[in-house]
């Protein structure tokens, strides 16, 4: 059984992390927020049972997420934790502008600002991983990984990592001879399985971590909805209807979430995390949660044991239709020595 300080590398960075992640989105204002108390809570509750790995960005809420996780830092050790944000993603706050360019861009002068910025709000001296959030469409490569090296010269973060980018993108960054890139931030599911026919190779390649977001594919892998629209999902309304409309390869692979679920005793949602964990070069997965209870069902995840046939009756139910070339790659090179 795998436990949240059965920590592991994270890439080539001489990081060691939990192998499930703690996002803090979930702490600040906003609806699907928890209260600064029940925040606190949440972070507790994941580092007393060994975690130390947790993720924030400088959008969630405004900032609101760091100023609270670095107050929770001050009743741990600062050293015993591995301390992720991300600058340049859009800003879901009333704090000013959801469409500010200049907040959004990827170049030096943002990444510098924002991590000073973060830096503040989180009353610390350095983070242990600083992410590009979401790429901005037009900054090059160049430009953001010599500022990356900038800031790891001045030491005021340890490593660097790249979060929804496109694969020639972090490509390019990974072979430009600057500072590495540890890690690679995508989302990643049993029904979001798209990276796996070019990220995961080049990850591989470069000896880069994937750390999967979104691993109950937006809630859908809980089995909190159904084809009729029986279930107990939050959702309402035309928004409900949308999420129920779902392409038949989807309740496919959700039906066979549930009879894993139902076999070893477990929630769907704890089946469906479990597999993205088994998957290679994925250390720590990405996970949030709005109260301590639901932090502790999720990490019921790491205590399940599936059997080989599981796995493999969960990954070839959700294997998707591989993009050109790889189609035809396969059926060409079928035979052929590996």
């Amino acid at each position: 059984m795998t436990e949240l300080d059965d920590h592991r590398p994270l890439g080539r960075s001489g990081l060691r992390v939990s192998p499930l992640a703690l996002g803090a989105m979930t702490f600040g204002t906003g609806s699907f927020c928890a209260d600064d108390d029940t925040s606190r809570r949440i972070f507790r509750a994941y580092v007393e049972r060994g975690g130390n790995f947790v993720d924030t960005a400088n959008n969630y809420s405004g900032g609101r997420s760091e100023e609270l996780v670095g107050e929770f830092l001050r009743d741990v050790d600062r050293d015993d934790v591995v301390l992720a944000t991300k600058y340049s993603g859009p800003d879901f706050s009333d704090r000013r502008p959801k469409s500010d360019p200049g907040r959004r861009s990827n170049g030096r002068k943002n990444m510098v600002a924002s991590l000073e910025a973060s830096l503040r709000r989180l009353r610390v001296d350095h983070v242990d991983l600083y992410w590009l959030h979401i790429w901005d469409g037009f900054t090059p490569a160049e430009e953001v990984m010599a500022a990356f090296g900038d800031l790891l010269r001045a030491g005021k973060i340890r490593a660097v990592g790249l979060s929804d980018v496109p694969a020639w993108y972090a490509t390019k960054a990974a072979m430009l001879g600057g500072p590495p890139v540890t890690a690679l931030q995508l989302e990643y599911s049993l029904v979001e399985r798209a990276i796996e026919a070019e990220f995961v190779p080049l990850a591989r390649e470069f000896g880069i971590a994937v750390q999967p977001w979104g691993a109950l594919g937006g809630g859908f892998l809980t089995g909190k909805y159904t084809r009729d629209g029986a279930g107990t999902g939050r959702l309402a309304g035309p928004d409900a209807a949308a999420f129920r409309a779902q392409p038949e390869t989807r309740w496919a692979v959700l039906d066979a979430v549930r009879e894993v679920a139902a076999e070893v005793g477990a929630t769907p949602a704890q089946v469906a995390l479990h597999w993205v964990t088994r998957r290679p070069s994925m250390p720590a997965p990405l996970v949030g949660a709005r109260t301590p209870e639901q932090l502790t069902e999720t990490l019921g995840a790491l205590a399940l044991d599936l059997t080989e046939a599981q796995l493999d009756r969960l990954t070839e139910v959700s294997a998707p239709p591989l993009p050109f070339p790889h189609g035809i790659l396969a059926r060409l090179n079928a035979g052929l020595p590996r």
